[in-house]
């Protein structure tokens, strides 16, 4: 229980007034990844659902992106930002990672951020006309899981960074382990809470291998360019990810 609150005070900025600290097995807190992320999707389903009884549509799917970003302090975002500033510069190896640890924002990063949430606004608002809120619950379960899958045998170039933590530190049983609490929770919470038909259920549980795929080729793309990952990418990943579900959802739900 102690890890999981520990990573729940890391990955969000949920209010837990209890001090867990870090040692040098926090991450192992990884295993709890898609648990962190099950409850910020209940917490993105409540926003929408009750919203949705006061406002229209387009609010609602606003509202929606604002818990996203005030609930993880915008955590994830800054990463993208980064992470494009500093590979759009095409540049070499170091003076990338120098752009991408600056806190400057620059054009790359602006854009980055400013088309993801547009892109996103627009996904969130199909979901919310279709009716289908429950679909927000998953976003975020996999989105996390992507962050294990993007640090299993990763290296990273620098020697100091949020994300060393994580970063080479899973092993396959801790992303097999991942893997299956994610089905269970798309399973759990579809046929218990949402009684959703076993096709829908299977639907869902398909962009597991979806997530994986994009995941990895997504690593393999910024080793071309860096030789490694870091946190800034992890993040990156996590935003890249919820995008890519919304879309998969879109397509497979027929959500026009």
């Amino acid at each position: 229980m102690k890890r999981f609150i520990g990573i729940l005070q890391f990955l969000t900025r949920i209010p837990i007034r209890v001090d867990i600290g870090f040692d040098d097995e926090f991450h192992k807190t990884m295993y709890y990844f898609p648990l962190v992320g099950f409850v910020l999707g209940i917490l993105y389903f409540i926003v929408g659902l009750v919203s949705s009884l006061v406002f229209d549509s387009y609010i609602t799917s606003v509202n929606i992106l604002i818990a996203t970003v005030v609930l993880t302090g915008g955590l994830h975002l800054d990463g993208v930002g980064d992470t494009f500033d500093g590979i759009y510069s095409y540049r070499d190896k170091e003076k990338i990672l120098e752009i991408m640890k600056d806190s400057r924002l620059g054009t790359n990063a602006m854009l980055s951020v400013l088309f993801l949430i547009l892109m996103k606004l627009g996904l969130v608002y199909s979901i919310v006309e279709s009716g289908n809120l429950y679909n927000l619950i998953f976003m975020p379960v996999f989105a996390r899981m992507a962050i294990v899958i993007a640090s299993y045998k990763s290296v990273t170039p620098r020697k100091n960074g949020m994300g060393n933590v994580f970063i080479g530190k899973p092993t396959l049983n801790m992303i097999l382990i991942g893997i299956s609490y994610t089905a269970i929770l798309v399973a759990f919470i579809g046929s218990v809470l949402f009684n959703l038909d076993v096709i829908s259920i299977i639907k869902v549980i398909t962009f597991i291998p979806v997530m994986i795929i994009f995941t990895r080729g997504f690593v393999k793309y910024i080793y071309s360019k860096i030789d490694g990952i870091t946190g800034d990418i992890l993040g990156c990943t996590s935003e890249l990810v919820e995008v890519v579900y919304l879309i998969f959802i879109y397509l497979t739900f027929g959500l026009k």
